[in-house]
């Protein structure tokens, strides 16, 4: 027992140190930082390079990546992106750390080498050493694990007691706005922050590759313990954020040996102690306060108070603008998105072969794009678990198509119906937690699908998952993605009319202030668990047509990391825009293909790279590509009908709000007169 012992304190040291960086972090920038594992794979993979690959010491290795160009990696990221993000609102602050975690992965295989490392050396020198206490063994790295995390522990503890800079980070925790008013500098402070934790993200990377691999998948299991320890200390407490990790850790190893070796029912109970912690914590600050949202755990009453109300930013004003046009009932806005979904319909009569093919995904991932538009875009809430839901549209829909002989069709209709509930029951756990518990809670429930239900072997099929095949009449690529873009502009119609409607407008109040549509009689329950339904309908629907383009469901296809990467597609060209998700869906196939096919097959990392630069880029332009030139084109052309009717009297086209004061304006106006 011993054994098993010392070996979950040292894995819950690698957690400890993990969810130390994390709730450091945002305690002290507001940012809850979602590149954690990227930035811990990103080191670890350059401190492989150097000791491995280059045939440098341990020493001199660990403290190039990780002591230097650690810190150098956290000031550039602080300065470029994350000093902006302080008083953003939580989507902005979650979509571009998102995207900091989708660019980071193939900037290091583009600069490091496209090698799959799944063995790699710790800090220790081979071969390990092992060592004796009272009969139970641990070895070298298990041992400087554990050292890492006393050393990192003593030494915040006596810098952030007993020094000026600790006094200074402690007063900046508590109360950013108080601190800028004493004459100390919180920008000063941050930067030095965010150089300390990065340092500890490629700590915990170097320290938990040997046992997880040096893959970005290796590093979920990191991400999700350190996020469990990050809810159970709510964010800010730094003790239980390390104590709850080290037990983590220590439950995990000692479960072992009451479990089956090389079983997968030990496998599922070991990735599931993460998701069952912090459901348990959860459910226990429910209990005692009623509601979990991360506004009570930052800053004091000066910083809550200049932070962005709800959805108050640019993006929401274009909603507002957007519901309040739909409600007067013009048409000509119609215009740019008709004539997008005809130019897309000529495209399969004019592609052939491997392009065709990619055509018919796009579409098909532009329907599973169109349900963050209607869970996030719509619903303001952050879901991180659609890649979830069109996993299971598309197990469903080979399950019943292959196994059990139902029409393919129906059988994607199925899952859809299938998936639906399911996101009900997530909106209705989830609706008394705040925006940034919520993405935790989704993206936690992604990862425990992906490991507990896609693995099973009754779809997982040694990789290569169940056979999906089409209909005969829809048996060539080119009916196939006739079909895929009708599906499209059905639920693309559905979206339009619920967003004219008087639910549109509900949806809209909801979505800028929960507080403020309560006041107004609204229910704002009501509200989500429609957006959670239909969102969960949408994504599955499309993760069944994608089975049926490719002929295959293979689970592997719907990994949760990988759904972020949709999303990052997503928020580049717009969030709330039914014609960015088209577009994002074929950006996501086509892109790619005219990298590896024109460019070069080593090539094939930019697209990734660049979706990642696109999300980070969110802090600028909130709205993405075609909502900011969409508003310029609407501008100018009601201003050009404008003028040729007023030649004639007939009312003119209303121009588009510029700030979010007009666009919450004509809301409330709208609201009141719909009452």
């Amino acid at each position: 027992m011993l054994d098993y012992i010392l070996a979950g304190i040292a894995l819950g040291s690698i957690y400890a140190i993990a969810a130390s960086g994390i709730v450091i972090t945002y305690a002290s920038s507001g940012v809850l930082n979602f590149a954690f594992g990227s930035l811990a794979y990103f080191l670890a993979r350059f401190y492989y390079f150097l000791d491995t690959e280059r045939g440098w010491d341990q020493i001199p290795a660990v403290i190039v990546a990780v002591f230097v160009a650690g810190p150098v990696l956290g000031a550039v990221l602080y300065l470029a992106l994350f000093r902006h993000l302080r008083l953003a609102t939580p989507l902005i602050r979650i979509v571009a750390s998102i995207g900091v975690s989708v660019a980071l992965p193939p900037a290091a295989l583009m600069i490091f080498g496209n090698d799959t490392i799944t063995s790699a050396p710790g800090l220790a020198s081979a071969p390990v050493r092992a060592y004796k206490f009272f009969g139970a063994t641990m070895d070298l790295n298990q041992v400087i694990a554990l050292a890492s995390v006393l050393t990192v522990l003593i030494v915040g503890t006596l810098v952030l007691q007993f020094t000026d800079v600790g006094l200074k980070v402690r007063a900046m925790v508590d109360t950013e706005a108080l601190t800028s008013l004493s004459g100390v500098s919180p920008g000063k402070i941050s930067i030095c922050v965010w150089m300390v934790t990065t340092s500890l993200a490629g700590l915990a990377g170097v320290l938990v590759a040997p046992a997880n691999g040096l893959t970005p998948g290796g590093m979920t299991q990191l991400l999700a313990a350190a996020f469990a320890a990050v809810v159970a200390a709510r964010l800010r407490s730094l003790p239980a954020a390390v104590a709850v990790a080290m037990a983590m850790g220590v439950v995990t190893d000692v479960v072992q040996k009451y479990l089956p070796e090389n079983s997968s029912l030990t496998h599922a109970v070991l990735v599931s102690i993460p998701i069952f912690v912090m459901g348990a914590f959860l459910l226990v600050y429910i209990r005692v306060s009623g509601k979990i949202d991360e506004e009570s755990s930052t800053g004091g009453a000066l910083d809550r108070a200049i932070q962005p109300v709800g959805g108050g930013d640019s993006s929401s004003a274009s909603a507002a603008a957007a519901v309040v046009r739909s409600r007067t009932g013009w048409s000509w806005y119609l215009v740019g998105p008709v004539a997008i979904v005809g130019i897309v319909a000529f495209l399969p009569g004019t592609l052939n072969g491997y392009w065709l093919t990619l055509l018919a995904g796009g579409l098909a991932y532009s329907v599973i794009l169109l349900s963050f538009t209607m869970t996030v875009g719509e619903g303001g809430m952050i879901w991180l678990c659609q890649a979830s839901f069109a996993g299971c549209g598309a197990v469903v829909t080979a399950q019943f198509s292959t196994n059990h002989g139902i029409d393919p069709l129906l059988s994607v209709l199925l899952g859809a119906l299938i998936a639906a509930p399911i996101g009900l029951v997530i909106g209705l756990l989830t609706i008394r937690l705040g925006n940034l518990y919520v993405a935790l809670v989704t993206l936690t429930v992604g990862l425990l699908a992906e490991q507990l239900i896609f693995t099973r072997d009754i779809f997982f099929q040694d990789g290569l998952g169940v056979a999906a095949d089409r209909p005969a009449f829809l048996s060539d690529d080119r009916s196939f993605a006739f079909l895929a873009l009708a599906v499209f502009v059905v639920l693309s119609i559905i979206v339009v009319n619920l967003r004219r409607s008087t639910t549109g407008l509900a949806l809209a109040a909801v979505r800028y202030s929960e507080p403020g549509a309560r006041s107004v009689g609204l229910s704002v329950l009501g509200m989500k668990l429609l957006v959670s339904a239909l969102g969960a309908f949408i994504a599955a629907l499309g993760g069944g047509l994608l089975a049926l383009n490719y002929g295959w469901a293979r689970p592997t296809d719907f990994n949760t990391f990988g759904g972020l990467v949709w999303l990052a597609v997503l928020v580049t060209i717009g969030l709330r825009s039914i014609t960015a998700a088209l577009l994002a869906g074929l950006t996501f196939t086509l892109v790619p293909g005219i990298f590896t096919t024109y460019l070069s097959p080593s090539w094939g990392n930019i697209p990734t790279l660049l979706f990642g630069l696109g999300a980070i880029g969110v802090a600028v332009n909130p709205d993405g590509a075609v909502a900011q030139n969409a508003r310029a084109l609407q501008s100018l052309f009601a201003k050009v009908i404008g003028r040729l009717k007023r030649d004639t009297g007939a009312p003119t086209l209303p121009v588009p709000p510029k700030n979010s004061d007009a666009a919450d304006g004509e809301l409330v106006r709208v609201l009141e007169a719909s009452r």
